[in-house]
């Protein structure tokens, strides 16, 4: 016997995950985490009991539900379903299922369509900040084909700008997490930043790398990899995120002069795993670090920004991720403030439907 779970699988940015609505899943954490890792088929590297795609970035899961919140439509709290292990994570946001999270809301009936466009507010449970995304809807439907491409994803799709809102800080508490713009572990500078996502940033260069080696090629470097979670378990503590061992937060993004034509280069741990691009609240972060005098990320960017409007093109394994933000107060560390973190994703409705999960799972709900 099986149990039936309503859902939707939607491509959201450079990511792909399962869609639910809060009151179709358990309202007991235990339970429910039981009841994705079986939709999902965790633990297995192929996944090949579920539907995951045996990949951190084909293993996500977005839970929505209607909010009681002044000016918020809907919360969207992001699970992180581990592949090879039987734990889900809620320790990070993911902006790129975030992207998926505007047209699910509507397609759900949580937001009511307008024409031509439709603004969703959308509280991130996972850190208590707030982001707005503005979805095609003509003829209060949504719209999907479009114009605007994304590296990553081939072809194109209908634009899902979104604006982020009051995000510096928001899971280290702060937006220089050390208080500084340069610390060092192992003897290696870094710089610890979270405006929307923990990163800790280093020079590719510290490493003896060029900056645009393959994820498969960084992945292989079991020397690397160790010295990388070796900073990532340290910095993890300094950043007020504790013990970050069975943590998917920080991530690490190594970073390099631009070499393609964008602002800076990036490679980035998931920590474990090297991202085929790069996380949207990651770049927002690394592109905030661009700013930040002192840091690893502006001392090797071609020009220096300041106060003001600015776009970033950041560079990654599979192309660019560009990033808008407004800045003051750029002169000195402890007077940075973002105004404005902004970029551009696309999403798509895959699939509606029931995903299957064994009745002996669901039965132990309580």
């Amino acid at each position: 016997m099986q149990t039936a779970i309503p859902c939707s699988v939607m491509r959201g940015g450079t990511s792909k995950g399962l869609y639910f609505l809060a009151s179709d899943l358990p309202a007991d954490t235990q339970a429910r985490d039981a009841v994705l890792l079986a939709a999902m088929g965790s633990p297995d590297t192929r996944q090949i009991d579920g539907m995951g795609g045996a990949h951190p970035l084909t293993s996500k899961v977005a839970v929505l539900s209607p909010s009681q919140r002044e000016g918020i439509d809907v919360e969207y709290l992001f699970l992180q379903v581990v592949v090879d292990k039987a734990e889900v994570s809620d320790a990070q946001n993911c902006g790129n299922i975030l992207a998926g999270v505007g047209p699910f809301a509507i397609e759900a009936g949580l937001v009511s369509a307008g024409d031509p466009v439709t603004d969703v507010s959308i509280y991130m449970v996972n850190t208590g900040a707030t982001a707005v995304a503005r979805v095609e809807t003509p003829g209060g439907r949504v719209k999907y084909d479009g114009d605007a491409r994304i590296d990553g994803v081939p072809g194109t799709a209908a634009p899902v700008p979104i604006d982020f809102r009051d995000i510096a800080g928001s899971s280290c508490g702060a937006l220089l997490p050390t208080g500084n713009a340069v610390d060092e572990f192992d003897g290696v500078e870094v710089t610890c930043i979270d405006n929307g996502m923990p990163v800790v940033v280093l020079n590719a260069a510290d490493f003896g790398l060029r900056g645009d080696e393959s994820p498969a090629e960084l992945e292989a470097n079991d020397v690397l990899r160790q010295r990388i979670e070796s900073i990532r378990l340290q910095a993890g503590s300094h950043m007020n995120l504790g013990d970050v061992s069975a943590k998917t937060v920080p991530k690490m993004s190594l970073v390099s002069a631009a070499a393609a034509g964008g602002d800076i280069n990036t490679r980035t741990f998931i920590p474990h795993r090297v991202h085929e691009a790069i996380g949207v609240l990651g770049s927002v972060s690394v592109a905030t670090a661009c700013v930040l005098p002192g840091s690893v990320a502006q001392k090797v960017i071609a020009s220096r920004a300041g106060d003001g409007e600015h776009r970033f093109e950041v560079e990654h394994p599979t192309g660019f991720f560009t990033v808008e933000m407004e800045v003051a107060g750029s002169d000195a560390m402890d007077t940075l403030e973002v105004r404005r973190a902004a970029l551009l994703r696309t999403a798509r409705l895959l699939m509606r439907g029931e995903v299957m999960v064994p009745a002996s799972v669901w039965e132990r709900v309580p």
